[in-house]
């Protein structure tokens, strides 16, 4: 083994890896024996494609299905979720409904018989202002699923003022609403919008819509401002029945079955029967639960926890869509649960047992789905520290699993395969779960990703440098997963911690609403903790500390620049930076609230939102930064990071602005991938003081 210093590694791992492999899998959903899920593909400018299995063919590369340019990928919230729905075609095949990014209509796909996706919705009245997310199968050959429908200013009433602020304080009626629709698969509503049924409303945001087995009962999620949906939502039931035209009308009023107050739902399935399933939280945790539904006949009967543990089984609802548990037709559970690692397992209603699967992957994802007719296989998406994110396919009476996503000539169906494919398994970081001691003593959880490079080791007496991630959200969390964007940092001896502060998810609603009016406080200070921890435990060097995150975690990244001398430069992507300006019409619908449990009711507090913006602390920066924004991004707009910049100019900062065309908010094409891979690594280079060969970062003072 050679010694160099530590960051000047060389690295099998370059930049192009990275952003060829950027993305993973998502959304697996089935009919017959197939298996369809989404891929991004950076290198065909980030738009996202269909591809599919057979699970009768375990050795058979999957088949993309959906030719370029076409673009799956929905932009209700902003955010999207699962944007597309397998069906059968008219000719007896598989075809698929889906949701067209550049003009958000839904399209109808038969591989083989139609030559192009056909509309099956509307064009909008203003650019993508129809959009739609989360398609079911309704009856009588409809997709059921949730529309946003963007208004034309001159549509959104008068608003209505907010408690506690006067007439000059009113906030302004959304300039959208959201339904639950019927849309008609055989096209008939592509040119006449008054086929599009509206079959449910009543909250400002929508879902999870599902129907019951015997198609008598429609349930779904909703939730209001300013709540978000890891706050209060509520699970909603309605009795359908078929009119003459044999299509599903609700009767009677939607009622409430569970959630309320400082209670969230995120997901609810129909069992058997009256059965129905949900993921709530009444004690602090995302546990199951089931809910008898009576209707007509008597009063539905209170939800009863199936399992009650310090554990989640459910997510914050970030996109629609999401599963964290199945039904099975005896009504046991297939489901999601862990803390700080994650296990698929299957409970039993009856006894709240889990038996878990022996899988390899330590991190299940909220994207399960049962596939085969017998109901015998349970999918998902799941990853580990040596293994990428794949599509899995679980035998769920015999427990076997086998990668679809990328099948493997060698058994996977035991725990044996562990390791990566490929020359860079060898060089990927060997991470553990830490919980380092914050503020007046709290935990707080990260995932600690180590130099390594089996060929190089750092020089006698150098400690490395340490690199402190943010994740966005806030309301998230950092899962510790392979990732190639880590190791391109550690196998170069940047060692890197990606700290789960207090607010994220997965440690439970207390630990969550740590954040509660903290924001830019508690995140700070755990990111500064776990810094500082790896100091005095002698694994980092307190001279080369640096910090990066992006969207909230670039928020978090300027306020530790501006209010702690903890680090010494920092990366900071698509940030917010002006809370004012955020909350008064800078960002998009979904989250133009989140700030009132955030940071504080507006405008009582505006003070608050104005001290603590880094914006308005541009002369307290004083160490080098990079800047990163894309150019059409809705949710943290460039006007954020161009306003921060104003403030810093003149200085003496040594600073760098990347700016990138048809990006929004995350980057998805494999060129911005690349350059700002490398100019993060160039920054690091040159404050830190080691070689590297990635190209130079002009920064400017």
């Amino acid at each position: 083994m050679r010694t160099l210093p530590y960051g000047s590694w060389p690295s099998p791992i370059d930049a192009d890896d990275v952003a060829r492999h950027d993305g993973m899998p998502n959304w697996p959903s089935a009919i017959d024996d197939e298996v369809w899920w989404t891929e991004p593909r950076p290198a065909e400018g980030g738009r996202v494609t269909l591809c599919r299995t057979r699970l009768g063919a375990p050795d058979r590369r999957p088949e993309t299905v959906l030719p370029a340019p076409w673009n799956a990928r929905s932009r209700v919230h902003e955010y999207g979720g699962r944007p597309f729905l397998p069906v059968h075609g008219e000719t007896g095949g598989t075809a698929v409904v889906f949701s067209e990014y550049s003009d958000q209509r839904l399209y109808f796909y038969e591989p083989g018989v139609t030559p192009d996706p056909l509309p099956i919705t509307p064009a909008p009245a203003i650019a993508s202002g129809l959009r739609y997310v989360e398609p079911i199968l309704g009856p009588n050959r409809e997709v059921w699923c949730i529309r946003e429908e963007h208004l034309p200013d001159a549509a959104a009433a008068p608003g209505a003022a907010e408690d506690g602020g006067g007439a000059d304080d009113a906030e302004p009626a959304p300039a959208l609403q959201r339904a639950i629709v019927a849309v008609p698969l055989d096209g008939s509503a592509a040119d006449d919008p008054g086929a599009v049924r509206v079959v449910a409303t009543g909250h400002h945001f929508l879902a999870c819509p599902r129907l019951s087995e015997d198609g008598r009962r429609l349930s779904w999620i909703g939730w209001d401002h300013p709540a978000m949906p890891w706050d209060s939502t509520v699970l909603n039931v309605v009795d359908l029945f078929e009119n003459d035209d044999a299509r599903a009308i609700p009767v009677g009023e939607p009622r409430a079955v569970a959630g309320g107050p400082d209670e969230s739902v995120v997901q609810a399935e129909w069992g058997s029967g009256a059965t129905l399933f949900c993921i709530s939280d009444p004690d602090g945790w995302w546990n199951p639960h089931q809910i008898t539904i009576t209707g007509v006949d008597g009063p539905d009967r209170p939800a009863v926890a199936l399992a009650r543990r310090e554990e989640e089984f459910g997510g914050p609802l970030w996109q629609l869509g999401q599963r964290w548990m199945v039904p099975l037709q005896d009504d046991h559970l297939v489901l999601i649960h862990g803390r700080a690692t994650t296990s698929l397992g299957v409970l039993s209603p009856d006894t709240g047992e889990i038996f878990d699967f022996d899988t390899p992957h330590t991190e299940w994802f909220g994207k399960l789905t049962l596939a085969d007719p017998n109901e015998r296989t349970v999918v998902g998406v799941a990853a580990s520290p040596t293994l990428p994110a794949e599509v899995v396919a679980v035998d769920i009476y015999e427990g076997t699993w086998r990668s679809l996503s990328r099948p493997r000539s060698a058994d996977t169906s035991t725990a044996s395969a562990t390791a990566a494919d490929g020359p860079v398994a060898g060089y990927l970081p060997r991470p553990e779960a830490r919980v380092f001691t914050g503020t007046g003593g709290r935990e707080v959880h990260a995932n600690l990703y180590p130099p390594h490079n089996p060929d190089y080791t750092g020089t006698p007496g150098e400690l490395p440098p340490y690199v402190v991630w943010v994740h966005g959200g806030p309301t998230s969390r950092a899962p510790m997963l392979h990732d190639l964007e880590i190791a391109y940092f550690t196998s170069r001896g940047i060692g890197v911690v990606d700290v789960n502060y207090g607010g994220s998810t997965g440690f439970g609603r207390a630990y969550r609403e740590r954040l509660r009016e903290n924001w830019g406080v508690v995140d700070v200070e755990d990111s500064v903790a776990a810094a500082q921890g790896l100091v005095a435990e002698g694994l980092a060097d307190p001279a080369r500390l640096a910090i990066r995150g992006g969207s909230a975690g670039g928020w978090t990244s300027a306020a530790a620049l501006v209010f702690t001398d903890a680090f010494h430069c920092g990366t900071i992507q698509y940030p917010i930076v002006d809370l004012a300006g955020w909350r008064t019409g800078e960002t998009h619908d979904f989250e133009s609230r989140y700030l009132e449990s955030l940071v504080g009711p507006w405008p009582q507090v505006k003070e608050r939102y104005e001290e603590r913006s880094p914006v308005n602390h541009g002369d307290s920066v004083n160490v080098p930064f990079l800047l990163m924004q894309g150019l059409e991004d809705e949710i943290c707009p460039p006007i954020q990071s161009e306003r921060f910049l104003e403030r810093i100019r003149g200085r003496g900062v040594p600073h760098a602005y990347l700016t990138f065309e048809g990006e929004q908010h995350g980057f998805r094409r494999e060129s911005t991938i690349r350059t700002a891979l490398q100019a993060e690594l160039s920054l690091y280079a040159r404050v830190f003081g080691f070689e590297t060969d990635a190209p130079a970062l002009e920064l400017r003072s």
